[in-house]
């Protein structure tokens, strides 16, 4: 995986600091999380068994040996944070208020005219107040 560098992890420590994930670590992240499924020793009826997140750690080590990705707490904040992603994602291209939203295919983003977006921000920002 091209692009990799160590600089990413040189602040992780005993201190808390957020890694900053690169687009190759996701990648393989969300490969080997389909390879972990194919392979089915780890599938469960909703998800994954207990278990994964190490099996997952050990596969990521193998393809990126330089990245020091531990199953917690990295890969288990890595997958909360794109789980909650895709699913705004999908709200948006599927949910009930996906009016104006589509995608563009050829740069992999949701697109939208300005006041859809500004409709959109609006109601999370509501929403935040509200919560």
């Amino acid at each position: 995986m091209s692009g990799f560098s160590e600089s990413n992890v040189s602040s992780q420590s005993s201190r808390g600091t957020k890694r900053k994930w690169v687009p190759e670590e996701d990648a393989a992240l969300v490969a080997c999380m389909v390879d972990l499924h194919n392979a089915g020793t780890y599938n469960a009826d909703t998800g994954f068994k207990a278990g994964y997140l190490n099996e997952l750690e050990k596969m990521l080590e193998k393809v990126l040996p330089n990245a020091m990705l531990k199953a917690k707490p990295n890969l288990e904040s890595r997958i909360r944070t794109l789980k909650r992603d895709w699913s705004i994602v999908y709200d948006m291209l599927s949910g009930k208020n996906n009016s104006g939203f589509g995608w563009d295919e050829h740069r992999q983003i949701v697109i939208a005219e300005d006041a859809v977006w500004n409709s959109y921000i609006s109601a999370i920002e509501c929403k935040a107040l509200r919560g």
